[in-house]
């Protein structure tokens, strides 16, 4: 799984003023770490925090990343990120509608605070949630814990309170930079860890045959695809997924959901 940009630049013009006061806005919690069993890292707030797994009885998920799908051998992930966003998303979502098509939209905590009604018809079309923190900062492996929790933590209930109590399945890192840390805090809070196998880069602009072709060439490597609907013109976006939902479709693949 290789690290990607995704639109890095477009968030950190935005972010660092209105991180602040969202966290004020939102009455974001401070957490701190301390060394679990096995020198394993755990969460330990310093507010009172809402249950440990979507759902009530929810089983527990792993700390392993995920790639594999639930729709079995010729199954097919569809993952979005970094929305939701205004322009973009509606059209993604009338594609899947028209194809019958669920996707994970890994939204940006930000974004989804920003856009509750996408959230919502993102949930109501039979989609998961996925929390792509709150910044989308692919340098987060490198700061602390700390840090690492309130972007999780925060975006985590951005995403739930804009959805309207809807959770999120899965925790995908931005640019894949996830840490032992970051993924045994998000499993512990219902979201597994969800990787990908198709890059397609769509967020370079590389055209959309261009992004067609990738994947085509690299669904032998796995289930998980990678696409984006924010932070730029996703127009190549949209026009590779017009070709490639009932392309797929019609080669025997069916779309399901990443294992949880």
């Amino acid at each position: 799984m290789a690290r990607h940009a995704g639109g890095r630049s477009w968030y950190g013009k935005v972010v660092g003023a209105a991180l602040g006061v969202t966290m004020l806005a939102t009455g974001a919690s401070v957490w701190t770490a301390q060394a679990g069993p096995a020198g394993a890292s755990s969460p330990k707030a310093t507010a009172s925090a809402s249950p440990a797994a979507p759902g009530k009885g929810g089983k527990p998920v792993s700390k392993t990343i995920v790639h594999a799908s639930d729709a079995g051998k010729r199954g097919i992930n569809l993952t979005i990120d970094d929305g939701p966003d205004p322009v973009w998303t509606p059209q993604v979502l009338d594609l899947l509608r028209t194809y019958q098509v669920k996707a994970t939209f890994c939204m940006v905590g930000t974004q989804a605070q920003a856009h509750p009604d996408l959230v919502k018809k993102v949930v109501a079309a039979g989609h998961r949630l996925c929390n792509h923190t709150v910044s989308h900062n692919t340098a987060m492996d490198k700061a602390s814990q700390t840090y690492q929790s309130q972007q999780i933590l925060d975006a985590e209930r951005m995403i739930t309170k804009a959805s309207g109590g809807v959770r999120s399945m899965y925790y995908r890192a931005p640019g894949g930079a996830f840490t032992p840390y970051s993924r045994t805090l998000a499993a512990s809070r219902g979201m597994r860890p969800l990787g990908w196998n198709v890059d397609t880069k769509d967020f370079e602009h590389p055209g959309t045959d261009a992004i067609i072709a990738t994947v085509e060439r690299e669904l032998p490597n796995g289930p998980t695809l990678l696409f984006h609907d924010a932070g730029g013109d996703r127009t190549q976006t949209v026009e590779a997924l017009r070709t490639l939902l009932p392309r797929l479709k019609e080669q025997g693949y069916t779309f399901g959901f990443p294992v949880r």
